[in-house]
């Protein structure tokens, strides 16, 4: 592996942790802080509005002027704005922060385009989801400190213990070497890549099958804790298995090609939902939650995918445009999901289970072939 590859997996799998030592439990301090179940879905909807508008001008300054400033800016807001959820008192004032939080997510078309110059002689789809594995390695255990952290001192706790977490990783990140621009940059106009058919076409199916796959998922922790009674620490176990399948599911669904890669991990987020729905139990909703490493593996597959349909000089402008159009279903999934939930708690579930199977149908007739194979 590249040493800058090593190294930017280290700075990953740290921040991982940090955050999944308050992620799995957002949803749970909001409602602490006084949200209502339909308030969660609004406060998520500006998170992914947040995540929705930043891609496409990161991805657009990664081909003009590097990928490594960006890296570094993102990790040093995502340390700041952690301090700041963690000196929160207020409703008001933690959604603001976490909203700062969330604007971080500009890091990933950099990010990709980082990792897919530093692959080597490694196809992108592994390279992709290996490195997300690794962030998902570190969020394996995040949850398990999560849930033991808030069990014994409250949930603000963990905010307070990824800062510590996110200084170590924010240190690595700024240590990773620069990378040079691509020679032919400049040459590219943001309007060829709006004439490419086979990637608009593309982008429409990702952004139907991530909405049905997110639309399970924002209130399930509320639904396991409020409806079936599990605790924190639970909830946390659970959290742990997410992150332990999300690993599993990229390194194993990496290997093989996107297209299948892509409708197997659909299929795995349809079994979590039906698990959460049908099942009982934490054998069962540990096995769904394993599942739900399908989401991720998803997002990396079709981000490595992408990258068979564009032009390598547009490489960090395409990931941007992929991104934003990715982040759209969580501006309109969580709302509806609350919506859904406020209804019947459980709603949310055979709905979404409808949903992914109808984007499984689409992803068989509409997935697009590479440039090779054209």
């Amino acid at each position: 592996m590249n040493p800058a590859l090593l190294r930017l997996a280290a700075a990953l799998f740290i921040w991982g942790l940090g955050e999944g030592t308050f992620f799995f439990f957002q949803p749970l301090y909001l409602a602490e802080l006084g949200a209502d179940p339909f308030e969660i879905g609004q406060i998520l909807s500006g998170v992914g509005i947040a995540m929705t508008i930043v891609h496409i001008p990161a991805g657009y300054l990664a081909d003009k002027v590097g990928r490594r400033p960006l890296l570094r800016l993102s990790w040093l807001a995502g340390l700041i704005s952690t301090i700041m959820m963690a000196s929160a008192r207020t409703l008001p004032l933690f959604s603001a922060a976490l909203i700062l939080y969330s604007l971080t997510t500009f890091v990933i078309s950099p990010l990709n385009s980082y990792v897919t110059a530093a692959r080597g002689k490694w196809t992108v789809e592994r390279a992709l989801t290996l490195i997300s594995a690794t962030f998902s390695a570190g969020m394996v255990s995040g949850p398990l400190i999560g849930g033991w952290l808030g069990d014994r001192f409250g949930l603000r706790s963990l905010y307070i213990a990824a800062v510590i977490v996110f200084s170590i990783s924010t240190f690595l990140i700024f240590s990773l070497p620069p990378q040079p621009l691509h020679r032919s940059a400049k040459e590219f106009s943001p309007k060829s890549l709006l004439q490419n058919k086979r990637y608009l076409g593309f982008l429409l199916l990702i952004f139907f099958v991530v909405f049905a796959l997110v639309l399970p998922q924002p209130l399930a922790q509320n639904f396991l804790q409020e409806e079936r009674g599990l605790s924190l620490s639970q909830i946390g176990i659970l959290g742990s298995l997410g992150g332990i399948g999300t690993v599993t599911l990229n390194l194993v669904l990496g290997q093989i090609g996107a297209r299948v890669g892509f409708l197997l991990a659909q299929l795995a987020t349809a079994l979590f939902a039906l698990l959460l729905w049908r099942g009982s139990g934490m054998g069962i909703y540990g096995f769904a939650y394993f599942l739900l490493g399908g989401y991720r593996a998803a997002r990396s597959l079709a981000a490595a995918h992408v990258n068979s349909l564009i032009d390598d000089a547009q490489m960090g402008l395409a990931y941007g445009v992929t991104e934003t159009v990715a982040m759209f279903p969580l501006i309109l999934a969580p709302p509806l999901a609350g919506y859904l939930y406020s209804t019947d708690p459980v709603a949310p579930l055979p709905f979404g289970v409808m949903l992914i199977f109808s984007g499984i149908i689409l992803t068989l007739i509409f997935f697009p072939r590479t440039r090779s194979a054209t």
